[in-house]
């Protein structure tokens, strides 16, 4: 009798721990709502007078940031190419970090001449997406489409 008293006290408890576990409400998911600029100032950049602009928003203790600079530097066309390309360290450009509402980098925006971003990419990126990215903006339909129209 005794043993049967101390099992119904161990499931009393039991089930009294899940009624408790499952009441509990989950965490709220984290908030993934980054602030993605859409206009810039082209002359808060080098070269205002270049067609297109590619900013690169990092931070010296970003892992991922020196990799995603690597790929975008080569997208540069030189002094007088239609393609510039910056990088806007979190501590050296701290004001241009503040100015557009940085929160997350490796952050590249792919600008227009009047400044209004067309592309971002947020986060790791590949060299072919930057590439790509940039050919289509430059010349429409100069990128091959999604593999569903394929023949």
């Amino acid at each position: 009798m005794e043993r049967f008293l101390v099992a119904l006290v161990l499931v009393g408890i039991a089930v009294s721990v899940a009624v408790v576990l499952q009441r509990r409400k989950p965490a709220p998911p984290a908030d993934s709502d980054w602030n993605i600029p859409v206009q810039l100032d082209r002359h808060d950049f080098l070269r205002p007078e270049a067609p297109w602009l590619v900013v690169v928003f990092t931070s010296s203790t970003c892992d991922a940031c020196s990799g995603v600079w690597s790929k975008a530097v080569h997208l540069d066309a030189g002094p007088d190419g239609p393609v510039c390309v910056q990088e806007l360290e979190a501590v050296a450009d701290a004001e241009l970090h503040r100015r557009y509402g940085i929160d997350a980098v490796p952050l590249v925006l792919i600008a227009d001449a009047e400044g209004v971003v067309q592309r971002h990419f947020l986060g790791p990126v590949t060299a072919t997406d930057l590439w790509a990215a940039v050919a289509e903006l430059r010349d429409p339909g100069s990128t091959p489409g999604p593999c569903e129209t394929h023949d």
